[in-house]
This record gives C-alpha cells, structure tokens and sequence, in this order.
C-alpha cells in the first residue's frame, strides 16, 4: 500500500501552478528506453533498448543508468554527467539497511541534484508519479511536446530528414523497378521472377533496399492494390493485379539519426482507365493546392479545408456508402521528425519557419480504388522547400 504525501498536494499538477516553496531546483524528469522514445532521444541523443533516467536541473543533464550502458553512454551521450545505478542503490542500502526498490534509488538521484519540483511527460507513469509523491516529490505533467523546440527543426534535423527521404526514395525507386518488369498474366496477375507478385513479396524487397541504404522499418510499409487501397491504413495483401491502382506508402526511419521519411506514390502497372487517371489527376492537383497555400502564419486547418472543397467540387464529396467511406477522409498532412506522427498537428498548427510536414491528401472510392500523394516539406520563411522528389507517374 502506496502511503500517501505529507503534503497532500495533488498528484499531477497543471503547469500553470507556482515553484513548490523550498524546491532548489524545478527539474525535468523522464524515465524512458530511447531506440523508440523520441523525447528521450533528442535530450541526449544517446540510443538504448531499457528505460534509463534523464534528469534536467537548471543547465546541468544527468543520466542514471545501470552499468551495461555506463561506459558507452558517457562516450555518446549529451549531457554533462552519467551515474551509475549501481552505486546509488549501494549508497542507498547501506542508509536504509535493506536493499532499495527502484523508487527509492531514482529518488535518492532525484534528491541528490538538488530537485523536488519534478516536471513530467503527461505519459508518465501513474504509479511511479504516486510512488514518488509518498517520498516528498511534487509532479507536474507538461502536456503537448515535452521539448517544445522539437516542432522547429534545426537546420543539422533538416539534414537528417534530407537523408531519410532519400533512403525512402531507394526504396520506392525498387518497389517501382519490380512492377515495371513484372509480367502480366492471362487474369491480369502479376508475375515476377518466375513467381506471383504480392504485396508481400514486394514489401519484403523493398524493406531489403531500404536495410542496404541504412533504413529500419517494422515491415509496415503500404503496398496496397485495388480495393484494399480504399483502406488508407490497409498494409495490403495477396497477390496484385495489372491495370488497378497501387498505393506504395514507405515510411523508414533513418538507422543513424533516429529521424524518419515518409512517401507515397500511387501506380498503376499497365493500363489506367479513365476513372483511374481522372481520380489520379484529381488528387494530385489538390496536393498541388495544398503546397501552394504552404507559408509562415498559414492555417493548417484552412488549407485541409480548401482542399476538401476542391474535392467536393471535382466531384468527390466525403461521404458513406453503404457503411464505407468514400472520397478524402483523413488529414492534409501530419508532424515528421523523431516520430513518425508527431506534434505539431497539420490540421491545428499556424505555419511556422522550421515546421516539417508531409502534405498526402487521398481519394479513396470504393469499386474504383483509391489515390494518395505524399511528400515531405519544411516550412521556410518565403514558402516552403521539398524534402522528397522522387518523381509521380500513374502508368509502370
């Protein structure tokens, strides 16, 4: 049983409430791994697979982590000290003559540096924030990005996204090699290498491209044909056929920089119908749309809509068929960086200078297909700059 604080303060706190009286420091607390913990990655841009401690008081950062990690992170890592877990715990067991539970070790670290007020991730874990609050620690939660300055990409991020788009082109460029010398059977099958061409067959050789350029993925790229491409999120399966729309949404995350490319193209192997160019066409001059309408203080919110109005008037409206959805039903674009999806939102952000989106409106029609545009900008102080250019073609 968690015996509760002294002070009676509440557990999360907003963060709006005043420095806690007698706190010498009010630091920034995250206990996490860092290989998919973005907030953990940037503040010491140190890669480890188990949760370690990072703890930001005044100007000093501090890591505490077991021994395994000891040397490597004070050769890596990007903070001004790193302690040893094991020598805490010592500390704190010849103190309270028992072996110490975790709490007591990271509160003993926390206590040490001079820190009670403790700023938290709004993620953070609702046991651990008690366990400490019963130890004389005040938690406050930070909502939104833990790191503010992650939504303005510096100019060294910039490159990192530079080389993640291009390992994502290599791997669209062989997604797009294999369908054009794909042979097409009697019942419009694809045929490649002696053998029927799926969507998992393809994944797998473009996953392969992407490891030799330097890419991680987690084998879910979307390569997504014919009416499963009417599911945006659908990563397809089964065999592809010729003459029907494909979805190729590849979104790698560079091995070095920990930073992530995203792109999506949309093809046809054979011929497109009429439809299919229509819809094609359609969808790419509302991307059009949307990157000309990309500036500083622009509304993310107005341009989905001036594209979902340009959509309507092309003769798409966004509606349910028979319990589907038809036409443009998800945003104009998302946050890239660290994380694949990340703040700030495109469809509440006001543009700034360093904001890095994708911009991938899509036209999903059930019987017909479906048609999604994607690539990645950085939002400058005249415009906007292209981060992918691998080139769009309908017909392979």
């Amino acid at each position: 049983m968690i015996k509760k604080s002294k002070k009676n303060v509440p557990l999360f706190a907003k963060c709006n409430q005043q420095l806690k009286p007698g706190s010498k420091c009010k630091a920034r607390l995250l206990i996490s791994e860092s290989e998919r913990g973005a907030d953990m990655f940037y503040a010491t841009r140190f890669r480890a697979p188990d949760a370690f401690i990072y703890l930001e008081c005044g100007d000093k950062k501090t890591l505490l982590l077991h021994d395994l990690e000891l040397d490597r992170a004070r050769r890596e890592a990007s903070v001004d000290e790193v302690i040893s877990w094991s020598a805490v715990a010592k500390e704190v067991e010849h103190e309270l003559q028992h072996q110490p539970s975790d709490v007591e070790v990271i509160a003993a670290f926390i206590k040490k540096k001079g820190a009670i007020h403790l700023v938290v991730p709004a993620s953070f874990s609702f046991a651990l924030g008690r366990s400490l609050e019963a130890l004389g620690f005040f938690l406050e939660t930070q909502e939104g990005l833990f790191f503010p300055e992650r939504a303005l990409k510096k100019s060294q991020e910039i490159k990192y996204l530079n080389q993640a788009a291009q390992i994502t082109e290599i791997g669209m460029e062989r997604a797009i090699e294999i369908l054009k010398r794909s042979q097409i059977g009697k019942k419009n099958e694809l045929r490649w290498s002696g053998k029927l061409l799926t969507s998992e067959r393809l994944r797998q050789e473009v996953e392969i491209a992407i490891y030799q350029a330097g890419g991680i993925t987690a084998g879910d790229s979307i390569i997504a044909g014919g009416l499963q491409a009417c599911d945006p999120h659908e990563r397809g399966h089964g065999n592809l056929y010729a003459h029907q729309l494909i979805i190729l949404d590849l979104f790698p995350r560079d091995s070095k920089s920990g930073y992530y490319g995203d792109l999506t193209r949309t093809v046809v192997r054979g011929t497109a119908s009429l439809a299919q160019q229509q819809l094609w066409e359609v969808c790419l001059r509302g991307q059009e749309l949307a990157l000309k309408k990309i500036k500083p203080h622009a509304s993310g919110k107005k341009i989905h809509e001036a594209v979902q109005h340009f959509f309507i008037q092309q003769g798409y409206p966004t509606e349910q068929k028979e319990g589907r959805w038809s036409g443009f039903f998800h945003g104009t674009g998302h946050g890239l960086g660290l994380e694949l999806h990340e703040e700030p939102r495109f469809g509440k952000a006001i543009l700034r200078p360093g904001h890095v989106f994708t911009i991938e409106p899509g036209l999903y029609i059930p019987g017909l297909g479906g048609v999604r545009h994607e690539d990645v900008i950085t939002v400058t102080s005249s415009g906007y700059q292209l981060l992918s250019h691998f080139p769009k073609m309908l017909e392979v």
